[in-house]
């Protein structure tokens, strides 16, 4: 179904409703974000404060609204509440909204809006303590696998990236082959920690759902932004140790310990989602740029993912 006129009060209606439940999913994605690392049930008990463990009453629990009105703390405790929960329902809420100005009508766009909100945990879960869930990437796999095979028969107006299991099954190969192999090859000729299979899982999960072509685009605008960040960070900490005199031999630095580099890696699992959410949004933008660029500037026509 075609999108709506821009100016219509039907494309406002799904704009505003396409953020409004954003922030409702984004407010359960807080819920696993808190529940999942310590192996708890994201059903029961229902949701409470983390600091005073007192349950929370369905008017402090509307996403945004209850954190401005309660001043950023928990009504039973007084402690503050933290920034995260906020920000990701915000997030989830643009995620959503975006989707939805991408993809329309169709049925690709609640299959992306899911997808994006799972992106969303395993960004600030791999922020928080270095770790994938298991519980968005192995479901993932099959589902994305499952989805490209309906639209085979069923779903060629369905606005999907991929439409063919054959596509999605390479980008499942492929995407969490290159980082084992990777990671193996870390492990046994560089003789230090590799990614982690985490990583793996995630590449592979978003080859399920963007095919082939989506994890080479993937992998290198993850490697891009990463190495960007990383380039930045090694900048700020060779500055900062530049720029701070040198403690005496029996006093310990800034915090009692020492300004250095060793130790400092970054998670490449926000890095994978967002390039895995930019060739969502762009892939066939970017590939026939890429292809137009490699061409020395010559047009060059490509069949739509």
């Amino acid at each position: 179904m075609p999108l709506p006129v821009e100016s219509s009060p039907l494309h406002i209606y799904f704009l505003f409703v396409s953020f409004l439940f954003g922030t409702i999913v984004g407010s359960f994605c807080n819920v696993c974000l808190c529940r999942w690392p310590a192996g708890e049930s994201v059903i029961k008990p229902r949701s409470r404060c983390p600091k005073c463990n007192k349950e929370i009453a369905w008017y402090d629990n509307i996403p945004l609204v209850s954190w401005v009105a309660l001043g950023a703390k928990c009504r039973n405790c007084g402690l503050p509440i933290r920034w995260r929960y906020p920000a990701v329902e915000a997030l989830t809420g643009c995620m959503f909204l975006a989707v939805y100005m991408r993809f329309g009508m169709t049925i690709a766009s609640p299959i992306y809006m899911v997808l994006g909100a799972a992106l969303i945990v395993v960004t600030f879960q791999d922020f928080d303590d270095w770790t994938i869930p298991n519980e968005i990437t192995l479901p993932g796999i099959p589902l994305g696998l499952a989805l490209a095979l309906i639209a085979m028969f069923f779903g060629k107006n369905w606005g999907l990236r991929v439409n063919d299991p054959i596509d999605a099954i390479l980008g499942i190969v492929l995407g969490g082959g290159i980082l084992y192999l990777l990671d193996c090859f870390t492990v046994a000729i560089l003789k230090k920690p590799g990614m982690g299979f985490g990583d793996v899982k995630l590449l592979a999960m978003l080859g399920a759902f963007i095919g082939w072509k989506g994890v080479l685009g993937t992998l290198m605008i993850a490697s891009f932004l990463g190495s960007g960040v990383g380039i930045a960070m090694i900048a700020w900490f060779r500055w900062r140790g530049a720029a701070q005199p040198a403690p005496p031999a029996d006093e310990p630095g800034e915090n009692g310990e020492e300004v250095t580099l060793q130790g400092h890696y970054l998670p490449f699992g926000p890095y994978l989602a967002l390039g895995g959410l930019i060739f969502l949004f762009f892939g066939p933008e970017l590939i026939a740029w890429y292809l137009t660029t490699l061409q020395g500037g010559s047009k060059i026509e490509i069949l739509h993912m």
